[in-house]
């Protein structure tokens, strides 16, 4: 498995140190008093969606799977555990071989959630189970928050496009992970090359307000990128005044100018003006891009100007207010024994407040109206009801330790696109409120 599919340096030889040092600890535990081989299964889920949030996404699933593939004990690895002696040696023999070799279902990537949504269930002995919790929420937990704030600004955006330019503004492997996480969400593009490079995700961009100042002219800056790039480029207009910086620009590339792009000022007047100027000069078909610190509420508010597409960056790579989906990782089911055939027994967190789960192997269903539109989130731990049966959600990701869940990420973006049109459609809306469905228990 090469690590830099995951978005990691290419010198990190495994992904088994993306964890707490508790889980190791716990592991160390449970196999001196002969519990980890215990049949277990794990849970992801959150108990709530981010505050106003209406649907959540799933994202990260794909990221997910080539983790889950590549946690690997190497000689490093365990070097490191002993130098620290943050495990006994019978623990480190134990960690030498390890391999996941149980069972993962899920959501598939891009389908929406709620509060409540078994959106991974993992199965396997206890320890190995437990030795993923930390990766796979650190992946779930980031990916699915951009995403769902991703698909808001593409709800609000419409059919315009959408440009991923926020590398910048995060870490440099989250920032590969986002990109890949906006494209699941809506965006069209990226101007992150890592992102192209690792996911196939179409990348775009032309100029910096440094390439304007860095010659002697506005004139002579559009002429040295048009000469390079070609008339289909898009020159950055607002450097210094935008009405000449438009008419150089037209003046220079000519009609088949193939975009201008505005960062900063009234976006909305600013918009209408370039409009009007760019017909007037003959250049209909130009295009007129927009950034500067975007969200989806400003996304919204400029669905009246004549605009093609956004450019967003800060408010994407940042969940848009919600950087993380609260997710969890819980141990809902364990067998009475380590014996292959000892039964399954509900287990589950009981403590007081907000923080108590369901113990027992979950299903999940979505119900439909008569319309074919979602009106509730079932779920189950019991046989699930005959008119249910076709509408099941989880789908098998990893089967006796392979993978065999994997998807082109474009399929995973359709089924987004497809998932969130048969909800309500208030979920678009862009005013607080709850989960658009209800979660309901059998």
């Amino acid at each position: 498995m090469n690590t830099a599919d995951l978005g990691l340096p290419v010198d990190v030889p495994s992904t088994a140190l993306f964890t707490d040092q508790y889980e190791l600890t716990m592991l160390q535990a449970a196999l001196k008093a002969g519990t980890a081989e215990r049949r277990s299964v794990f849970e992801a889920f959150t108990r709530r969606l981010p505050e106003g949030r209406r649907y959540g996404v799933v994202a990260g699933t794909g990221r997910v799977l080539d983790a889950v593939e590549n946690f690997r004990f190497d000689a490093a690895v365990l070097d490191f555990l002993r130098e620290r002696a943050i495990v006994d040696e019978p623990t480190l023999e134990w960690l030498a071989d390890y391999r996941f070799r149980g069972d993962i279902w899920g959501y598939p990537e891009g389908e929406v959630y709620f509060p409540g949504s078994p959106i991974l269930r993992v199965e396997g002995s206890f320890a190995e189970c437990v030795l993923l919790e930390t990766v796979i929420l650190s992946i779930l937990n980031h990916d699915s928050a951009i995403a769902a704030a991703a698909s808001r600004m593409s709800a609000a955006a419409g059919s315009r496009g959408l440009i991923e330019m926020g590398a910048r503004r995060t870490h440099e492997l989250a920032a590969v992970a986002a990109s890949r996480a906006a494209y699941v969400g809506g965006f069209n593009s990226t101007s992150d090359l890592a992102a192209g490079f690792r996911y196939g995700i179409p990348t775009v961009g032309t100029s910096a307000h440094a390439f304007t100042l860095l010659h002697d002219s506005e004139r002579d800056a559009f002429t040295a990128q048009v000469e390079s790039l070609g008339r289909g480029t898009t020159l950055l207009v607002d450097t210094y005044d935008v009405t000449e910086a438009v008419r150089l620009a037209v003046e220079v590339a000519g009609p088949e100018l193939g975009a201008v792009r505005i960062d900063s000022g009234d976006l909305l007047l600013v918009a209408h003006r370039v409009r009007q100027q760019l017909d007037e000069l003959g250049a209909a078909r130009t295009k007129i891009v927009v950034t500067s610190d975007l969200d989806e509420y400003a996304i919204a508010s400029l669905a009246a100007a004549p605009v093609d597409a956004y450019g967003v960056g800060t408010q994407l790579v940042t969940g848009s207010g919600h950087p993380t989906c609260s997710m969890v990782y819980k141990l809902v089911a364990r067998a009475e024994s380590a014996d292959v055939n000892a039964p399954l027994v509900p287990v589950a967190k009981k403590s007081l407040g907000a923080k108590s789960s369901i113990g027992g192997r979950k299903w999940a269903a979505r119900r439909l109206d008569r319309d074919g539109v979602a009106e509730a989130e079932v779920i189950g731990t019991g046989e699930v009801p005959g008119e249910l049966a076709d509408r099941q959600l989880q789908v098998e990701l990893v089967k006796g330790g392979e993978v065999v869940g994997r998807e082109p990420l474009d399929v995973v973006r359709d089924r987004h696109a497809a998932a969130r049109a048969g909800l309500p459609l208030s979920a678009t809306q862009l005013s607080r409120g709850e989960a658009v469905i209800p979660t309901e228990y059998l």
